[in-house]
């Protein structure tokens, strides 16, 4: 023990954990479908049903909840899951995806990689918000069809 402090035992990890980014949102179909555009992903339904329309009006008959996922067809990137809140958006999200279009890329070839990313994302419902950029290293910070920041990176 060390000045006082109790001896903290570390389990190593059993296994390697997935990981699901779940987004609120107001119309989860519509912002499932946006990601799938920018990503690749597509909408795969829950087991047993043939769509997630299907399994929300079994579910929510009153229309009070609504979910939908997009995933990765590889496998290799994560789930994401989208689940309908009463509240709208009003702050800027504490977490974001980055869209990883110019890696190893610098300078102007990296910029003009983010650039052609962001006039396809722009007519899916996307939003351009501003371009950071130093000469070497750039982002551009834009929004989804609900408001939520992510960066062509």
């Amino acid at each position: 023990m060390a000045a006082g402090r109790p001896l903290v035992r570390v389990r190593p990890v059993a296994e390697i954990r997935q990981v699901q980014v779940t987004f609120d949102c107001a119309e989860p179909e519509r912002v499932a479908r946006f990601w799938c555009e920018v990503l690749g992903y597509t909408v795969v339904p829950p087991e047993g049903y043939s769509s997630w329309d299907a399994f929300n009006r079994e579910r929510f008959p009153d229309g009070e909840g609504a979910w939908c996922s997009a995933s990765d067809p590889t496998g290799a990137g994560p789930r994401l899951f989208f689940q309908r809140v009463p509240e709208g958006k009003t702050v800027k999200n504490r977490v974001h995806l980055d869209v990883r279009v110019g890696t190893g890329l610098t300078g102007e070839e990296r910029l003009a990689a983010l650039e052609a990313e962001c006039a396809r994302l722009v007519p899916l419902g996307a939003t351009r918000q501003r371009l950071l950029y130093d000469g070497t290293d750039s982002c551009i910070v834009m929004q989804d069809v609900e408001g939520n920041e992510f960066c062509l990176d």
